[in-house]
């Protein structure tokens, strides 16, 4: 049994929203971002002309340039794709992750999956970029930690969901069918039991894509997240704001994109929410 709904009606109703039209056009834009950065960017990201440092906006430099003379348009593409690259890995290796977890905590005896609950409940219940921020600094700022210890902090939010759309499901008559009729258990779980719990959890990845931008920011801002020279949007603005005094177009610039971002993500993902379960929508 299959009761999803086909992708083309999803994005229909999400068009049909003004604000998830707004969100769908932002998402398209930023991700067009990073995707193309390497053709659109007039600049090499890391190209050093001091004589050019604290150039306001031109033709030559739309944005201006920062402290060394980089042109602030080019690091802005570039970053894009540091927040793009890091949001949707997150996302894939949390969401792949925690729904493995949660099937296995659903079906697992009570003992297990106890356990699986308690070690949910000890991450979960630090704040994301304080836990984060910690087990960068114990294990190092790199690109793939951030990654790799982001994710580990978003696998609760994906396992609890997907072990309570299990046992709201494992009793239902077409999975009874499937297994009356000798169907093995991988197959009842990634044909039949994924799909059909698969809405809430895309939801859920849809609206954590603002959360993992912002902390990946973030710790880049502290510097301990993405190491110069690479330019993300954090440590565009980290650089910015220690010299507010002398230009304030990189700080500009940096938050404007950084929150036309966060503002464009969460817009689509409620939009997408409200798409595909109305039970979700917030009653105002």
């Amino acid at each position: 049994m299959n009761i999803r709904r086909p992708a083309s009606s999803v994005f229909a109703q999400v068009w049909a929203r003004g604000a998830g039209r707004v969100g769908l056009v932002l998402v398209l834009l930023i991700v067009a971002m990073a995707l193309f950065a390497p053709w659109i960017a007039p600049y090499a990201p890391n190209k050093i002309n001091v004589a050019n440092r604290f150039a306001d906006p031109s033709g030559a430099f739309f944005m201006g340039t920062d402290h060394l003379g980089r042109d602030l348009f080019s690091r802005v593409l570039f970053g894009a794709q540091i927040a793009i690259v890091v949001a949707f890995a997150v996302i894939s290796i949390s969401l792949i992750s925690g729904t493995l977890l949660g099937i296995a905590a659903a079906y697992a005896p009570a003992r297990v999956e106890r356990f699986f609950l308690i070690v949910f409940d000890v991450i979960a219940s630090f704040p994301s970029l304080v836990l984060a921020l910690a087990m960068v600094a114990i294990l190092g700022p790199s690109l793939a930690n951030v990654i790799a210890i982001v994710a580990i902090t978003f696998i609760p939010h994906f396992g609890r969901v997907a072990r309570a759309q299990v046992l709201a499901l494992r009793n239902a008559p077409f999975l009874e069918a499937s297994r009356a009729i000798g169907v093995s258990g991988p197959r009842l779980v990634f044909v039949h039991i994924i799909p059909n719990i698969s809405g809430p959890l895309i939801v859920l990845a849809s609206m954590d894509v603002p959360v993992v931008i912002t902390i990946e920011a973030g710790l880049s801002f502290l510097g301990v997240g993405v190491r110069p020279p690479l330019a993300s949007w954090g440590t565009l603005l980290y650089d910015g704001y220690s010299y507010l005094t002398q230009s304030f177009w990189p700080v500009l610039f940096a938050g404007l994109v950084l929150s036309l971002a966060t503002l464009g993500f969460t817009l689509f993902g409620e939009a997408l929410r409200d798409a595909i379960d109305p039970k979700l929508r917030r009653i105002p």
